[in-house]
C-alpha cells in the first residue's frame, strides 16, 4: 500500500488513475483475523503548517455547545434531470436531484451546524454522467454556506468512472471539507476515507487545547472481495488497529496534564454499513424511532462492536444504508443510529418524508463560569415537510448516568 501524507499535492477526478485497486482486493484470500497479525501500522509525524492546522481545528461555540448534522444517502447523480424515486404523484412532476440539494439548504439555515457530516451513498455513481460533477454538486451547499464538512463512502459511490480512491481523492480537493483519504503517516490500512476528528474545548476554557469530543470516520466498504462470503463488506482488522492506536492515544493525552481528566473523552463514530449488533437493538425493542427495512450489515461479523466497546469512549455510531430506518437504541453502552434517507433518488416511501440527523453535545459549566468537559449528548431527526418538523429527541449520553465519564 502507498502512504498517503496529509502534505501530498491536491489531486483532482482525472488526474486519478482508475485501474488503482483497493487493497481489500488484493487479500482475497486473507482470512479476517489472519491479517491483523501481518498488519503492521506506521504512526510517523508528519509536518502540517500552522495555517492548515488553524483551518482544521473544530472547537466548541461560546455557547459550550457543538452541533453535527448528519446526511446519509444522498444519492445524488445528474441534477435537475435525476428523477425522483418513490414520491407521491403530486410530489413526481418537477421533483429531481434539486429537491435533495433544497433539503439541504433548509436543514443548514434551520440548525446552522457546526459540521456536516456525508455518510455514505452520497451520490448513485452508475446514474451520474460525471462522478466529480455530482460529487460537487451534491456537496455544494456545505460548500457555499463554508461549513466544515466531512465524508465516508458507501457501496454506491464508486460505480462509475472513479474508483473508491478516486472518489476521496476527489473529495479531499473540496473548499471547506475536513476529509481525509487515509490517515497520515498510515502505511497499510484497508478501505478509502478512514480518519479522525478532534473537536476541542471553548476558547479561552481550561480544555481549549484538550479535543473533549472525538469524530471517528471508516469505510464500512461495498461488498464483500471474499469468493467464499456474499453481502456487503465490513470494517477490516487494519481498520480497526488504526482504531484502537487512535483512541488510545486520545485517551492519554485526555487524561494527562494540563486539566487531566479521570475518563476518556466520548467519541463518535460514522460509516456507512449497519454493524450486525444493531439486530439486538430492534429484538430489545427499546429504540425511538422507526425499522421498516432489514438491517443490511455484512453477513459476516468482523468483530468491530466489540473493539468500540472494549476501547471504552465511543458512545454512539451513526450509520446509513437502510433509508426506510431511522431509529436509535442502546447496545452494551453505545447508542447504534440511524439517520434515515435523504436523497431523493433514493429509494424511499412515498409519504414517508425524507430526512436527517442533528446531534448536539452540550459542555459542563464549571464553578468558574467557563466550560468544562462534556456533559452530553443529545439527538433530534428533522423532516423534510413544510415546517421542517422536529421528532423523536432523546438524549444519547450524558455524564449524570451509568456508565457516563
Amino acid at each position: 500500500m502507498r502512504r498517503y501524507n496529509s502534505m501530498r499535492p491536491p489531486l483532482n477526478g482525472s488526474s486519478v488513475s482508475v485501474g488503482i485497486k483497493n487493497m481489500e482486493e488484493k487479500k482475497k484470500t486473507i482470512g479476517v483475523r489472519g491479517l491483523l497479525a501481518a498488519v503492521v501500522l506506521c504512526l510517523c509525524s508528519v509536518a502540517v503548517s500552522t495555517e492548515e492546522t488553524k483551518q482544521k481545528q473544530l472547537r466548541f461555540k461560546e455557547n459550550g455547545e457543538f452541533k453535527i448534522l448528519q446526511v446519509a444517502d444522498m444519492h445524488y447523480a445528474d441534477g435537475k434531470t435525476t428523477p425522483c424515486r418513490d414520491v407521491l404523484p403530486s410530489e413526481n412532476v418537477s421533483c429531481s436531484d434539486l429537491n435533495t440539494t433544497a433539503f439541504l439548504h433548509r436543514m443548514i439555515l434551520a440548525e446552522k451546524p457546526d459540521l456536516i457530516v456525508f455518510t455514505g451513498d452520497n451520490i448513485y455513481a452508475s446514474d451520474a454522467t460525471d462522478a466529480a460533477r455530482s460529487l460537487d454538486a451534491a456537496f455544494s451547499p456545505a460548500i457555499s454556506a463554508s461549513i466544515p464538512w466531512a465524508a465516508v463512502l458507501g457501496n454506491h459511490d464508486q460505480q462509475s468512472a472513479l474508483s473508491r480512491e478516486g472518489v476521496m481523492k476527489h473529495i479531499v480537493t473540496l473548499n471547506h471539507t475536513l476529509s481525509q483519504v487515509n490517515p497520515a503517516g498510515v502505511d497499510l490500512i484497508d478501505g478509502f476515507g478512514n480518519y479522525n476528528l478532534e473537536v476541542h474545548g471553548v476558547e479561552g476554557s481550561g480544555f481549549e487545547n484538550k479535543s473533549v469530543l472525538n469524530l471517528y470516520f471508516l469505510d464500512s466498504g461495498d461488498y464483500s472481495k471474499v469468493p467464499s462470503i456474499s453481502g456487503y463488506g465490513w470494517i477490516k482488522p487494519s481498520q480497526q488497529f488504526w482504531f484502537q492506536r487512535t483512541s488510545l492515544e486520545l485517551q492519554k493525552a485526555y487524561m494527562s496534564k494540563p486539566e487531566a481528566q479521570e475518563a476518556p473523552a466520548p467519541g463518535l463514530a460514522y460509516f456507512h454499513i449497519p454493524l450486525p449488533e444493531f439486530t439486538n437493538v430492534v429484538n430489545s425493542s427499546n429504540y425511538t424511532g422507526v425499522k421498516q427495512d432489514p438491517i443490511s450489515s455484512a453477513s459476516v461479523n468482523s468483530g468491530f462492536f466489540s473493539t468500540l466497546v472494549e476501547a471504552g469512549d465511543v458512545k454512539a455510531v451513526f450509520n446509513g444504508h437502510d433509508h426506510l430506518n431511522d431509529f436509535c437504541g442502546e447496545y452494551t453502552g453505545i447508542q447504534l443510529c440511524y439517520a434515515g434517507g435523504f436523497g431523493y433518488h433514493a429509494y424511499g416511501k412515498a409519504g414517508w418524508a425524507r430526512r436527517a440527523r442533528v446531534v448536539v453535545a452540550t459542555l459542563e459549566k464549571t464553578d468558574e463560569a467557563s466550560w468544562g468537559p462534556l456533559k452530553s449528548i443529545k439527538t433530534w431527526k428533522r423532516l423534510d415537510d413544510q415546517n421542517l418538523s422536529t421528532i423523536d429527541v432523546q438524549v444519547l449520553w450524558s455524564n449524570n448516568t451509568p456508565g457516563g465519564a
